[in-house]
């Protein structure tokens, strides 16, 4: 049988611009995922199932059939792993590519490289057998499917980050324990699909004195751990998974866990983070709405809004609470995103006062702490 070593034109064309229906291909080993995704994906009227694959190898033939316009990829498969069938295939043909995992033990850190290889998104499988959870996950499942198809894959290629060749290469960075006064900036980043690789860009950006970060990234549980950890190594400040009681200070970003709300909090002078569970809040949890009406409520004219790359509207209205309480707040424009729906929807309503590419956000916060 030959193997995915390359993938020649399809038999049958793509279409010229992705449009709904967007077909769909399934890979993975288990029949009984392949059976449930296909329900769930075909649940939605705007994806169609174009074929389902039991392993890299048999995808690799449907592939050079026909063209999908989405591709949903397990991560531990027989004869090829996910992660490698990912880098071939962005490597001779890309095609948006959901990584689809259990998320149990080392795949978190898998994941990371799935996400560095260039995967749009990654999602956890359905939990068959549980109603409200599988209805959760069919939510998730075909939110993050139509994202990826809308997917600009030229968006989703690494930026390189440019070592620091200063004084602070040599000397310890200032000391992060400055207790955060009332009149400290507070930077709400809310983002989503193509998201990872944009935060990985802005948080390398910012200098070891920086106001403190809190963030949302739709992200599945037990991910966002591994994904603060890879973050922590790659920049100058500190980054960490968020937990209830975490005070904000500068040099340090918080990423809310993923299936939790994270919401700010305040007490006298200390502002601190607050992690909880709850009802899915504009399709998702954690939700950047939930963050950014927090934010609005406590910080005020002190924050700053970042809304990023991501499909939907989810931080719209809160990023315009924000903006009504005072703070200021950014949008990344549409040729830096991976998928213009966040940021464009958050301008619609009125909660965008100015929109930067994704190279100049960090900088623009910054401008904006100083003021």
């Amino acid at each position: 049988m030959p193997g995915p070593a390359s993938f020649p034109a399809p038999q049958r064309p793509a279409r010229g611009r992705p449009g709904p229906p967007y077909r769909v291909l399934i890979v993975d080993d288990s029949a009984v995922v392949r059976q449930t995704m296909a329900e769930l994906i075909a649940s939605d009227p705007e994806l169609e199932v174009m074929a389902t694959a039991s392993d890299p190898f048999v995808a690799a033939q449907r592939i050079r059939a026909e063209r999908p316009d989405v591709i949903t990829l397990d991560v531990e498969m027989p004869r090829m792993d996910g992660v490698t069938f990912l880098r071939k295939l962005m490597a001779q043909a890309p095609i948006p590519v959901v990584m689809c995992s259990s998320l149990v033990g080392a795949n978190t850190e898998t994941l990371a490289q799935a996400l560095a290889s260039g995967a749009v998104d990654v999602i956890c499988k359905p939990q068959i057998g549980i109603r409200g959870f599988l209805e959760e996950s069919r939510i998730a499942i075909c939110d993050s499917v139509r994202a990826a198809a809308q997917a600009r894959l030229s968006a989703l290629r690494p930026r390189p980050v440019q070592a620091r060749l200063d004084a602070d290469a040599v000397l310890p960075p200032p000391g992060r324990n400055a207790m955060a006064k009332t009149t400290e900036k507070v930077v709400a980043v809310g983002a989503s699909t193509g998201g990872t690789e944009a935060l990985r860009h802005f948080l390398c950006r910012m200098p070891p004195d920086c106001p403190p970060i809190v963030i949302v990234q739709h992200m599945p549980e037990a991910f966002t751990a591994a994904f603060a950890r890879r973050l922590d190594g790659e920049c100058a400040i500190g980054v960490a998974e968020a937990r209830t009681g975490d005070r904000l200070l500068r040099g340090h970003a918080l990423i809310a866990p993923g299936n939790r709300h994270t919401l700010l909090t305040r007490s006298g002078a200390t502002y601190a983070v607050e992690v909880r569970d709850g009802p899915l809040v504009s399709r998702h949890r954690p939700s950047v709405d939930v963050l950014f009406r927090s934010v609005a409520r406590h910080a005020g004219p002190n924050a700053i809004g970042v809304i990023m790359t991501g499909m939907g509207d989810d931080g719209a209205r809160g990023l315009k609470e924000m903006r009504d309480a005072g703070a200021r707040t950014l949008g990344q424009n549409e040729e830096s995103c991976v998928v213009y729906g966040m940021p464009k929807e958050a301008m619609r309503h009125g909660g965008v006062e100015k929109e930067l590419s994704l190279d100049q956000l960090s900088t623009g916060v910054l401008k904006l702490c100083r003021a």
